[in-house]
């Protein structure tokens, strides 16, 4: 049969545009049950023996769950329990339009087949499809879709040949006038609740429910705690007549009560808004889109720079904190104002299962308790649980159901549990959830476009590529590399000129654009390295082995080959697809070593040398130029073989190959930055790092000027010139500290579309262009390079994607959001392992410096382990010293002593485990003796084994 379907469009040029679609409707339609002999099916889904214990269906049944139900309760579908489910095409549209997280994880939930979910298209087959009566709203022709879906199933699933076995279709529905409707047309219908409920053999599923409207209300008090938020017609105009600002809402790590807004603006006129209070911040969770409206200028205030936590006892709704909101306006009241505001609306909100540990409430028999978040900036959860005791001290995961005006913390329910808290695993997980890494194996159908081994290079591949077999091609890698992504050579020619060639590793061949390998890899768009552990961007068969530029192994690779004089300048430059076989994978030492080594004339040593002469002058042309060498400190972790503790915890030493192996990938990148651009300047995918505004230098300015050292930002040389000749007398390590400092200012590189930014520069760098090119196992950003270049010289072809400036800009988005929450990740892993090493050695005594000034704190820099601390003079203690902060300085006067940026300070540095979620590293001043602040020094102690070989 054939329907049509008509709607009016508007148009981008304000017209009205009219649309028929056809609409074809079958009869052939599976229903997918094993005990159906009407349809002629290939393949059932749903299992003729669908039970579930419960006292409200006792017998064999199917579940319908409405729109609602899968948006709210998809906690609950989730669990393996919950199986013989049909979900129809309308739920599943609608579900797509309204969320996509929760689309993607119902769509997950249909793939896996032990539950037995099976998708129906009710709008497509005769019996079922309904057409929308004049003055029905969508919603409502919608629930009478899924009610007349639900009474074909009974019908059909009644007249089966077979007999169904007294098996039934159950509806679920939280709508009552859907329910109600439901049972006059004669349906089985239970609100979600009620069914859950009755499954008495599964109680704990009750906790993986979300709250109603109803019960949101029933869990909070008569009070108001926060103004009702507009609704979003008046937002909209709020924001359209400029009364209103949108933008991001960012809440502070340090201070529960403070917030910022960025309003995204145009160029350089994008602004923050600062909130304070509880009142102002409005129940806004960290990442939520909101309206803010600017309070009049004389009640704008400044940041404070006090650390307040809301991690006291559970407070009562009606609990004032007037105490703390009060402090914090005096505090704030004595620095610089900036434009405050208070949040009006919440125009998108951005909540997720948040990790964390639940604090269990002192009275027995509550079932209502408080889960703390393992984010900081997240406020604490209200959650309902009769598993508490089970729960206490293991790592968590809760949803967010609602904020209603009258409760202090938001309302939400129990997701699932990820361990015990403490274990490295549990804590690891909790890592990767927080900050959205994609870790989960790949899937089958990823893993269907994986090359069949064994693998080998084909003829037709040999005919397409140049044959570089015979050059003399090494790698150089941190030790225990396996993802190596780039090799090099250096040879002289016949004219006396050199030829350098440096070549990256063809992951483009074997992930091509479009299928479900290339989609999970730009979803993931990064490799992840933490401690111990990587999470790979691709499949391990290409990562560590066919991609890898093993040595004495035939590779495919793309090479970027040029002809250099002895001055390190640039003759030519060509690009070619290439098969090397790399001579020898060496590590940064090994390489080292045959360079220092005058014994040692192989051809690879050779090679090594020339490569590190070039690059030393490469180097120099670029610091001439303006390029920064600036500074912070890594951390390497000597890692039991057996318990897979750390052991040992140093600093990276950077060797003259680090150096020599970066100068190269560096003019790769711009070499090839400048190719694609010129063939392609609308869509080239390049990276820039934006100029730091003035402001972000005053802090470095001013630690500068305290001994007597001037710093001029003006350009990157004035910058990196004065940095060059910053020396204190007797204070040998000053320089690193002030550029560890000056990295601190400078802003984040990003990916970019070239057909959407007209400000190409890479601030650092110092070149007026720049892309990634080098890294394609381990970053999608160089695929999409590598693909460009490739159409570029004619060696691949193009595909719309790649063409479209639009769809290239939401992906260097994505791209920025995954590199950014990778290196969070990995420094959340440093901090961890930090922990564990510091467990093990009880308390130790070491020297450092004064990086930050704080009112009631000062911020400690070890070099020995390139670890920040912070030290804290309590200000709420009757014998508390007395404290003067010089913002200027900035300094802070303790006592008698005045401590500045760059001060020498010894510190005992020791594990505090009396917060089990929020474990940190604790410092205590030692040196200078400050009555009532120093402690004495301890013996330190217990010492680690001897470690072991890094692994």
């Amino acid at each position: 049969m054939l329907k049509s379907k008509t709607f009016v469009k508007k148009t981008r040029s304000g017209g009205v545009m009219k649309i028929v679609r056809e609409h074809y409707l079958r009869d052939d339609i599976w229903c997918g049950s094993e005990v159906c002999t009407e349809c002629k099916q290939e393949s059932t889904v749903l299992q003729r023996d669908a039970c579930i214990e419960s006292n409200l269906c006792s017998y064999p049944h199917y579940l319908i769950p409405d729109t609602n139900v899968v948006l709210h309760q998809i906690d609950v579908l989730e669990d393996p329990v919950i199986r013989n489910v049909i979900i129809l095409q309308t739920v599943l549209q609608e579900v797509r339009h309204r969320s996509a997280p929760v689309y993607k994880r119902l769509k997950d939930i249909v793939h896996e087949k032990d539950k037995h979910f099976y998708t129906f298209t009710n709008e497509h087959h005769r019996e079922t499809f309904i057409e929308r009566e004049p003055g029905e709203s969508a919603n409502d022709r919608n629930d009478r879709a899924i009610r007349m879906a639900s009474k074909w199933y009974s019908q059909h699933l009644k007249t089966s040949e077979s007999g169904a076995d007294g098996l039934k279709v159950v509806l679920l529905t939280n709508d009552q006038g859907n329910k109600q409707k439901a049972e006059e047309s004669g349906l089985l219908v239970y609100k979600c609740e009620e069914y859950i409920k009755s499954l008495i053999a599964n109680p704990e599923l009750v906790d993986h429910l979300a709250l109603s409207n109803d019960e949101k209300n029933e869990v909070t008090s008569s009070k108001v705690l926060f103004p009702e938020h507009l609704p979003l017609s008046k937002i909209q105009t709020g924001i359209k007549s400029g009364s209103f600002l949108q933008g991001t809402f960012r809440a502070s790590r340090d201070n529960y009560l403070e917030a910022t807004v960025f309003v995204q603006g145009e160029g350089e006129d994008s602004t923050e808004v600062l909130l304070q209070g509880l009142q102002n911040l409005n129940r806004a969770v960290h990442q939520d889109v909101v309206a803010v409206q600017l309070l009049p200028r004389d009640q704008w205030v400044a940041p404070s720079s006090v650390v307040l936590q809301d991690e006291g006892a559970a407070k009562d709704d009606n609990a004032e904190e007037e105490d703390e909101e009060k402090e914090l306006r005096i505090l704030a009241a004595e620095a610089a104002r900036k434009p405050t505001g208070k949040v009006v609306g919440i125009i998108k909100r951005s909540w997720r299962p948040f990790c964390g540990m639940l604090n269990v409430a002192q009275i027995k028999e509550s079932t209502r308790h408080l889960f703390t978040p393992a984010d900081r900036r997240i406020p604490r959860i209200r959650i309902e649980t009769r598993q508490a005791t089970t729960l206490a001290g293991q790592r968590i995961m809760v949803a967010i159901d609602g904020w209603p005006k009258h409760s202090r913390y938001p309302n939400g329910h129990f997701v699932r549990s990820l361990g015990s808290a403490g274990e490295k695993d549990t804590e690891q997980e909790v890592l990767l959830l927080e900050h959205d890494v994609p870790h989960q194996a790949f899937s089958q159908a990823v893993l269907s476009f994986l090359p069949k081994m064994p693998w080998a290079i084909t003829p037709e591949d040999m005919v397409r590529r140049e044959d570089l077999r015979k050059l003399t091609v090494c790698s150089v890698d941190p030790p225990g590399c396996t993802d190596i992504d780039d090799a090099l050579h250096c040879r002289e020619l016949e004219n006396g000129n050199l030829e350098v060639g440096v070549h990256i590793a063809d992951v483009s061949h074997f992930i091509r654009p479009g299928n479900a390998l290339d989609k999970e890899a730009a979803n993931r768009g990064t490799t992840v390295y933490l401690c111990g552990k990587r999470i790979d961007m691709v499949p391990e068969l290409l990562s560590s082995n066919l991609c890898s530029l093993r040595s004495n192994v035939e590779r495919l690779a793309f090479s970027c080959i040029w002809e250099i004089n002895h001055k390190a300048e640039i003759l030519k430059t060509r690009f070619t697809k290439s098969v090397i076989n790399s001579k020898a994978s060496l590590t940064y030492a090994e390489a080292q070593m045959r360079i220092d080594d005058t014994s040692m004339n192989d051809d690879i040593t050779k090679s090594l040398r020339g490569l590190n002469k070039l690059a030393k002058i490469l180097k120099r042309h670029r610091i001439e130029k303006g390029a920064l060498t600036l500074s912070s400190l890594e951390v390497r972790f000597h890692i039991d073989s057996e318990t897979h503790d750390p052991i040992d915890l140093q600093t990276k030493e950077l060797m003259e190959t680090n150096s020599m192996v970066e100068e190269f990938m560096l003019l790769a990148n711009i070499s090839v930055a400048q190719k694609i651009y010129d063939e392609f300047p609308d869509c080239a995918m390049l990276r820039k790092h934006p100029a730091p505004p003035p402001s972000n230098y005053d802090i470095l300015l001013k630690a500068a000027k305290s001994k007597e050292v001037e710093i001029h930002t003006d350009s990157a040389k004035a910058l990196a010139d004065s940095l060059d000749v910053a020396k204190v007398d007797g204070f040998p390590y000053f320089n690193t500290l002030l550029r560890i400092l000056a990295t601190r200012c400078m802003m984040q590189a990003v990916y970019f579309c070239s057909g959407m930014d007209s400000d190409f520069h890479h601030y650092g760098l110092a070149s007026p262009i720049y892309t990634h090119f080098t890294s394609p196992i381990r970053r999608y950003a160089d695929i999409i390079v590598h693909r460009l270049l490739a159409v570029a010289i004619g060696a691949d072809s193009t595909y719309p994607d790649l063409m479209d400036k639009h769809k290239q800009s939401a992906l260097s988005n994505n791209l920025n959001y995954r590199h950014k929450m990778s290196q969070y990740a990995q420094r959340a892993s440093v901090a961890f392992h930090t922990q564990l090493f510091f467990k093990s050695r009880g308390i130790l005594n070491e020297e450092g410096f004064v990086l930050f000034v704080r009112k009631n704190a000062i911020i400690v820099l070890i070099p020995k382990f390139g670890l920040e601390g912070t030290v804290f003079f309590d200000t709420k203690d009757k014998a508390a010293p007395h404290l003067v902060f010089d913002e200027e300085g900035p300094s802070l006067k303790v006592e008698e002593h005045t401590f500045c940026i760059f001060d020498k300070v010894k510190v005992t540095i020791s594990l505090d485990a009396s917060n089990v979620q929020h474990q940190k590293i604790r410092m205590a001043l030692i040196d200078p003796v400050i009555p009532g602040v120093s402690v004495p020094a301890p013996d330190v102690g217990p010492q680690a084994k001897k470690p072991k070989l890094d692994r």
